[in-house]
């Protein structure tokens, strides 16, 4: 009798793959009490999905954002992110109105993380995104959200604007003030940073050369960050320092972009005196205006050299790594680093590089008897200036030619005629 032997053993069961779960909170930020929602929402979610079994607890991303309207949340960007990675196979959110009040934006980002396959489930709602009546509701859902949040942008807008006609600002962060109590209070050390501003302008001075001084003195702006033209510009134009305020400069666009505009004659306008103390006299922010448009009317009427050539975007500065741009005077075009000619040599310590300078080693470069600008764009690719008198220029097919070139003193290559328009432009100013 022949014995037959039957292999029994119990093969070992592959247990499925735990589901990685995140979850997604948001509340609106600048309130104690919601920042407190906030960590609560947090400590919530972690505990909620640890204690599931069958889930991997990813992360709980946490925005405090002023509108759910606008697609501006890091933390939701970086949410998006992480389930593009294949990082994450479910979410969890609190509702609707806290994932996003903006329809459009709801619905184009769960359809992109049903197509990634994450499901996102609206708890308050009891909605999964990718049961098959998913969507029907959250567009139903989030359309009546979209509505209460136009309702609470327009309820608002109207309080401002009523705080508007009776010369209440909204919150004001401007520099040279504190803000209290609905109140401009002066900030004594940002007051004297406003004035020396205005007195150096009235004494000549441009925004750059005012922004490469604030720099250069160490003096921080309102956030702590470093100065620019534009900021230089907005306090040499602000009514505010003369104690006296125009509300509604601007405007929202609508509640679903944010997007500001400046009103000019859409919405109404109010001009109130004497609702702060002053830093600026109003004679001397008179004075100032009326420089800023006298020097506006000079550089409108001058005649227009192009800013681009042949050379834009070609040179590169290998000090900083910025490009070089155009740069026009009355005496010579030439080509100066970006950071240098924005900042300072405090910041880049490259020299300009006269046009004809370039022109002329173009041309030894190229083996050409004259510049060809149809020559040049054809066969170079860029121009490194590694430092300073040493340009490196990089052919299209890859060769690199070394040169080194240096300036003359300007003293040295004035003409007579460069001297007498100097002399000329000299007196006038004195004139002045």
């Amino acid at each position: 009798m022949q014995k037959i032997v039957t292999d029994i053993t119990p093969t070992m069961s592959q247990a499925p793959a735990k589901k990685r779960v995140a979850a997604y909170a948001r509340v609106s930020s600048g309130k104690d009490a919601m920042l407190h929602s906030l960590a609560a929402q947090i400590d919530y979610y972690s505990n909620f999905i640890r204690q599931n079994l069958e889930w991997n607890f990813v992360e709980v991303y946490a925005d405090e954002a002023l509108t759910g309207t606008k697609d501006n949340r890091a933390e939701f960007k970086r949410l998006l992110d992480d389930c593009r990675k294949g990082l994450i196979d479910m979410v969890i959110t609190k509702s609707i109105s806290r994932f996003a009040r903006n329809t459009v934006l709801m619905l184009n980002t769960v359809r992109e993380l049903k197509l990634l396959g994450v499901d996102v489930y609206f708890e308050e709602q009891n909605i999964h995104s990718v049961s098959g009546d998913g969507e029907l509701m959250l567009t139903i859902l989030a359309s009546f959200a979209q509505e209460e949040s136009l309702s609470c942008s327009e309820n608002c807008k109207w309080r401002i604007r009523n705080n508007f006609k009776d010369g209440i600002p909204n919150n004001l962060r401007i520099y040279g003030y504190d803000f209290a109590d609905k109140q401009l209070v002066v900030n004594p050390a940002e007051a004297e940073v406003v004035r020396m501003i205005y007195t150096d302008y009235l004494n000549g001075m441009g925004k750059n050369a005012i922004m490469r001084n604030l720099i250069a003195l160490g003096v921080p702006t309102k956030n702590g960050g470093r100065w620019s033209e534009g900021a230089i510009y907005v306090i040499l134009r602000n009514e505010k320092y003369t104690g006296n305020m125009l509300l509604q400069k601007t405007f929202s666009e609508n509640h679903l972009t944010k997007a500001k505009r400046i009103n000019k004659g859409k919405l109404p306008m109010y001009y109130t005196k004497g609702t702060h103390e002053a830093i600026i006299e109003q004679s001397v922010f008179d004075e100032v205006q009326t420089e800023i448009a006298r020097r506006a009317q000079k550089f409108s009427t001058a005649p227009k050299t192009p800013s681009y050539s042949e050379f834009t975007g070609k040179i590169h500065c290998g000090i900083c790594g910025a490009n070089f741009r155009r740069k026009t005077t009355t005496y010579n075009v030439a080509w100066c680093c970006a950071t240098f000619n924005k900042k300072g040599r405090a910041f880049c310590s490259s020299k300009q590089i006269p046009e004809n300078i370039l022109k002329k080693t173009a041309v030894g470069v190229l083996g050409l008897a004259e510049y060809d600008a149809s020559v040049f764009k054809a066969k170079i690719e860029e121009i490194r200036v590694p430092e300073n008198g040493i340009l490196l220029f990089v052919f299209t097919d890859g060769r690199e030619v070394l040169r080194t070139w240096e300036n003359k003193p300007r003293s040295e290559g004035w003409t007579a005629e460069m001297r007498k328009e100097a002399q000329k432009r000299t007196l006038e100013r004195k004139a002045q």
